[in-house]
Formats: structure tokens, sequence, C-alpha cells
């Protein structure tokens, strides 16, 4: 038996929005995410989109409210580009997405538990800006001038070819400084890399042995167990620059998926260094995908105005495609300032019936029924969002 849907928006309020009277979707072809609410199956990939000309850029955002369906589509667009052959890392902040992995056969990666993985890349310019970044992300402050001399001086004494262990071997050149009363642009950096050798972020990007290889095509780094902890944002930055590098493979495509993206987003020098790096997505052939849940978390970035407030909205407004679900009134109003959505956009959040939502992709707008199939049915059901179809 079909639900009756309230009354939430006429054709001359969907034609408001920029929708057509008859909506044909992307015209990508693929497996379907669900159906145009006036139209077509509604098929997207970033990269295809790209190629097609719809979009300048393969990063993608996903917002809504707790049970609006964001984790499903998140899901569901991962296994269609898993089919195709695309290489899928995911950093989760809350083991979601173990049922995925177990479709694919793969178990997520425990980092700590399982072994450890090396955040540097092999730039060494790109390694020094990660360094830096971590730094700042710990000790809650940008390198002062003193520490980035201490830096450079402490990467150019790295033997060559760099060790395995590059933090091991930073805080080796600076721990004797530890024992000194004395404060210092050494000592204080020596107590920064000592997390990552001894404190709470021991055995995460460091350890005994060689690091994790990350071969597969399906990768789940399972950060859980730093989701609760005051170092949740750097340990997520450590990820999602290991992550980097294993999607980053030439001629391969593939997605970075950010869970609780708020978390990075708010972390004035990790948001400072993911800038750098969403600016090389199409050349490395990475699609960024941003999963956020509260759109209050990235005004919570900063205070309006402020340059970190604006780099946050900078970053998601360079999010070509957009999937948004429902969301409450204040929490709309915050997406709204943050994607520079048309006020007709706003209002329309906040009255999409659950598994709706509304997509946009370049200059093009569609509403979308997500309808999952038999086999997404496997790994979808988080919470029970989308276990009734939307009719």
């Amino acid at each position: 038996m079909s639900r009756p849907w309230t009354h939430w928006a006429t054709s001359s309020d969907l034609s408001s929005l920029r929708l057509p009277a008859h909506d044909a979707g992307t015209g990508l072809a693929g497996r379907p995410l669900g159906r145009c609410l006036r139209g077509f199956d509604f098929v997207l990939d970033p990269f295809d989109a790209y190629a097609a000309g719809l979009v300048s850029n393969p990063n993608v955002v996903v917002a809504g409210s707790i049970g609006a369906g964001k984790s499903t589509v998140v899901k569901m667009l991962l296994d269609r580009a898993l089919v195709r052959g695309r290489r899928v890392v995911v950093v989760d902040p809350k083991g979601e997405y173990a049922p995925l992995a177990a479709s694919y056969g793969v178990r997520p990666v425990t980092l700590g538990r399982d072994g450890w993985c090396s955040p540097f890349p092999d730039d060494d310019r790109e390694g020094r800006n990660l360094l830096r970044a971590l730094v700042a992300s710990a000790q809650g402050s940008p390198p002062t001038s003193d520490q980035h001399y201490v830096i450079d001086e402490a990467w150019r004494r790295l033997p060559s070819p760099r060790p395995v262990r590059v933090l091991r071997a930073l805080y080796e050149q600076l721990h004797s400084h530890i024992a000194s009363e004395q404060a210092s642009a050494h000592r204080s950096l020596a107590l920064t890399l000592y997390r990552f050798i001894h404190g709470d972020l021991a055995e995460l990007f460091d350890g005994d042995g060689d690091p994790l290889r990350f071969d597969g095509q399906l990768i789940v780094l399972d950060l859980s167990a730093q989701w609760s902890s005051n170092s949740f944002s750097v340990a997520a930055l450590s990820a999602v620059a290991a992550a980097q590098q294993v999607v980053a493979v030439k001629d391969e495509l593939g997605y970075l998926v950010l869970d609780e993206a708020w978390a990075l987003l708010s972390d004035a020098h990790a948001l400072r260094w993911l800038q750098g790096s969403w600016k090389l997505a199409r050349s490395r052939g990475l699609s960024h995908v941003l999963v956020l849940h509260r759109w209050t978390d990235v005004a919570a970035a900063g205070d309006a105005g402020s340059a970190q407030r604006e780099r946050a909205q900078g970053l998601l407004r360079e999010c070509e495609t957009a999937l948004l679900f429902r969301q409450p009134p204040d929490e709309a109003r915050e997406m709204a300032v943050a994607l520079a959505l048309h006020a007709r956009e706003e209002r329309y959040l906040t009255a999409l019936p659950k598994g709706a939502a509304l997509a946009r992709y370049g200059t093009h707008r569609s509403v979308v029924r997500v309808t999952p199939d038999e086999r997404d049915r496997q790994f979808i059901d988080t919470d029970g969002a989308m276990r009734e179809q939307i009719v």
C-alpha cells in the first residue's frame, strides 16, 4: 500500500527551484540512485558528470539530519563506483561502513589494533606541509617562527632515502630537549611529537615493523576508538592524508569519503591543509565526499565573518555536487549560508520527505527520491531510515 505524503511543493514551487517540467536528471548512464520527482531515473558519478561538463570538479557534499537518508545514498554511491572498478577509501569515525566492507569480503582496518599507516607523501614539500598541519592541530595553534625553523631543519636532517617511520625519526632528533626546564621551540615540538610516539596517538601513525599496505579496491579506516576523544581531528587529518596516497593512484579514479567531516572543517589548521589538497582533486583523479550531519558544527568553525568560517564555507561551495536531505529550520539556515542556497531551496530543505534529496550538480537541480535496490539492502540498514519505499 502506498503511503500518502502531505503537500510539500506545487508545480510552480518546483519550477522556481529551476526544476524542468520533466526532469531527465543527469543524463548519465549507469545504475540509478533513485528517480527524479518529475522524470527519469537519477544516475550520478562525479567523474562522469565532470567528463560530461555538468560540473567543474568531482568533489561532493552530502548533508542531512539523522535518519533522512544521507548514509544510505553515500553507500549506494560507493557501491556503484566499486562495481565500475573505482577505488574507495572511507575514513569511518563511527564504524558504520562495516556492512559495505563485508559485502566485498573486506574487513575494516582499525588503526592501532591492526597496525599503523604512514600519512606522509613522497613529495618533500607536501610532507613538510603535512607535518606543520599535524603540529598545529595537535598543539591547537600554528607553529611559531622558531618552530617553523626547527621543523625545516629537522626535516632536512632526515636521512636519504627518507625513513619509513618519519615521526619517530623526527622525535629522536628532538627528544633530548624534553628534559630541559627552559621553554624552547625544540622542546615544544618534541612534546608534540611525543604524542604520536608514546602518547594518545601512539601506534596509529608510527609503530614497530612496516606500515600497513593498502592494495585493495575498498579500504575502510575505522577511527571509532578516537571518535569521542580530543585527538579525533588530529587522527582524522592523518588518516585523510594517508588515504589520499591510497586513492590517488596514477590512471585510477577514486573516492575518499570523510564522514563527520565537520571535525576537519572546524580545525583551522586541518582545514588550511585540506584546502591545498582540494585543488589537486582533478589532477589526482580524486573525489572527496564530505558527509555532514549538523551544519551548526560548521558554523562553530568560527565567528560570522571570520577567516576560519569563510574557509570552511568556501571549501563546501567548491563541491560542485551536493545531495541535500531534510534539515530542521535552524540547520537549513546554516546550510543556506554555507552553500549560498536560494531562499526557496532553503525553505524546501525543511519540507523534504524522508529519503528525498535536493540534488545540485553544477547549475542543475533535481529532487530525487532515493530508492535502494535489493543489492543495496545488504549494507544500508544502519538506522532503518530507508526501510520504507518512498512513493
